[in-house]
């Protein structure tokens, strides 16, 4: 990265969005048919509730972290939308790096009733 980009990226007036996924949810469960559609997709939520949470935590716009990444904002914008995109590993791997985070993925064994 430049100097000059550096320098344009410490100048920016981040204020992240506030997002508070619990109270999302909470008011998103009183639509009809939410439920059931959430729960297909509850992984993705999860994650791209994270990413979120990793972006502001760094103090990056989409925009910073496209830079980083060599895409474009529009390609952030698609890749925190949970249930529209799936990103690849490999993108995954970007995005966390670009973000100051490293990327872990666990297989969980599931419960036995």
């Amino acid at each position: 990265m430049s100097t000059s980009s550096k320098q344009e990226m410490a100048d920016l007036n981040y204020k992240p969005v506030h997002h508070n996924h619990a109270d999302f949810i909470a008011k998103a469960k009183q639509r009809e048919g939410f439920a059931e559609a959430y729960e297909g997709l509850e992984l993705e939520y999860a994650l791209a509730d994270q990413m979120l949470k990793a972006r502001s935590k760094a103090g990056l716009t989409q925009d910073a972290v496209a830079e980083r990444m060599g895409t474009t904002k529009s390609a952030i914008s698609r890749l925190e939308s949970a249930g529209r995109h799936t990103p690849s590993l490999a993108t995954l791997k970007k995005y966390a790096s670009a973000v100051d985070c490293d990327l872990q993925v666990t297989l969980v064994p599931r419960k036995v009733p």
